[in-house]
This record gives C-alpha cells, sequence and structure tokens, in this order.
C-alpha cells in the first residue's frame, strides 16, 4: 500500500473552498491515489487514498450535490473528519455516513506543493458497492499464486487494485493492473506499484490474504472482494 507522517489538523484560519485553498500555491492534480467505496451495509461512504511518505496536512474536500462541475475547485469545501489507517497505515480511510451521491477530492502537502486526487465519484446512492468473492487463486506455482477474477463484473470497469497482505495486516504488495489477473510477484502486466520494498517470499503452508478492488473512471470501486484468506503452497 511503510513509512510516513499524515498530519489532519484543521486550521480556522484556513479557506474552505479548495479553489482558495490551492490559489497562492503550487499544485499538482492527479497526484494522489484514492477513490471510494459504499461499505457492505450501503450506509457510509468509505474514501481510501494512499498517503506518500512525507505527506502533511490530508484534507478532505467534497461538493454539497453531484449535479456540478466536478473539475471546478470553488465547489468544493473541506470537510473535517479524520481518517483511519488500513493495512496498518499503507492506506488510509476517511468513513463518512451519508445516502447522497457528490464528487470528492483528497489532498496532501508534499515537497512544498499542494497534491490532489482527481475528483470522485461517490455513487452510495445510484450504484452501491458489492461485496463479494470473485477471485480464484491458482497455485500451480510455488509460493507466487496467480489471482484472477472475472473481468468488468459489474460493468464500468477502468483498473484492478489488489493487495496481497499477512495474517497481521500487514501489505506486501500493492498493485495496479487493467486486467483481470495479478501473479504475487510479478510485474509484467502491473501498471501502477505502491509496494514500498520488494515484497517477501510467501512461506508456504502460512495463511495470506488477497484483496481487490474493481474501479470504475470516475475513482468508484464497482466491488470489493476483502481479505480473501489462503496458504501458501
Amino acid at each position: 500500500m511503510l513509512v510516513f507522517s499524515c498530519s489532519e489538523d484543521a486550521d480556522d484560519n484556513l479557506d474552505i473552498t479548495l479553489q482558495q485553498y490551492v490559489a497562492t500555491t503550487s499544485f499538482e492534480t492527479g497526484a494522489v491515489i484514492a477513490c471510494a467505496a459504499s461499505d457492505i451495509s450501503n450506509e457510509a461512504v468509505l474514501t481510501f487514498f494512499y498517503p506518500e511518505p512525507g505527506a502533511t496536512n490530508t484534507r478532505f474536500y467534497q461538493t454539497e450535490t453531484i449535479d456540478v462541475d466536478e473539475a471546478d475547485f470553488s465547489n468544493y469545501t473541506q470537510k473535517f473528519i479524520d481518517s483511519d489507517p488500513i493495512f496498518n497505515g499503507a492506506l488510509r480511510r476517511f468513513s463518512q455516513i451519508t445516502d447522497t451521491d457528490s464528487w470528492i477530492i483528497i489532498t496532501f502537502e508534499l515537497d512544498g506543493e499542494i497534491k490532489i486526487s482527481n475528483p470522485i465519484r461517490t455513487k452510495i446512492a445510484t450504484k452501491p458497492t458489492l461485496w463479494e468473492d470473485i477471485i480464484t487463486i491458482d497455485q500451480t506455482q510455488s509460493q507466487m499464486p496467480l489471482f484472477s477474477w472475472q473481468d468488468n463484473v459489474a460493468g464500468d470497469n477502468a483498473i484492478y487494485f489488489q493487495v496481497v497482505s499477512d495474517s497481521q495486516d500487514n501489505l506486501l504488495s500493492g498493485t495496479y493492473t487493467n486486467q483481470n489477473q495479478f501473479q504475487y510477484y510479478k510485474l509484467n502486466n502491473v501498471v501502477l506499484n505502491i509496494t514500498p520494498n520488494t515484497p517477501p517470499i510467501l512461506d508456504t503452508g502460512v495463511a495470506y490474504n488477497i484483496t481487490l478492488m474493481d474501479v470504475s473512471l470516475d475513482n468508484w470501486v464497482n466491488v470489493v472482494t476483502l481479505n480473501k484468506s489462503f496458504i501458501a503452497e
């Protein structure tokens, strides 16, 4: 998904719109990896992001409705909510009880610049996330399981995100593919890799987990398979 600093302290002296926040500061768009899903009960929107090492002052911005220009930063106001670590902090997650669709942008500061995610279109009201096991595991090659799944099972797929973790919830590898398969320890079809170091060789006879997210072009998660357990062979 790693050592990093992620401060979310609210500063009442800061302007609350994203446009005001970036008006006098250098910024980079598309520079925060983030997506959102409805939770398993479809009562909350979960917004996930990758906090790069050294990132500070993480912020959550949101539009009031879905019917606005998502590229116009003046439509986004800051919401003062905290994020929680997942995979022991390799990723983080905002949780917000809501039944209304909106646009979300996550920002943080890094290397003297504001980093900005692409807009995330939440679809809790129109296309709730499916939480189901869609993964098949082939362990023909020892210690290098091949994970595969039905392509575009819910429609609207743009990319797939995979996390292999251990029983202590430590992220071992975090990868994105365009294809509906991923083999542990291989990067031949990986288009984005957020694994902090070379992933360890899996120990045979030991339990591990695989998590999969099927993500749309507007960064909504269509399907989640969460922490499917397997024994490495």
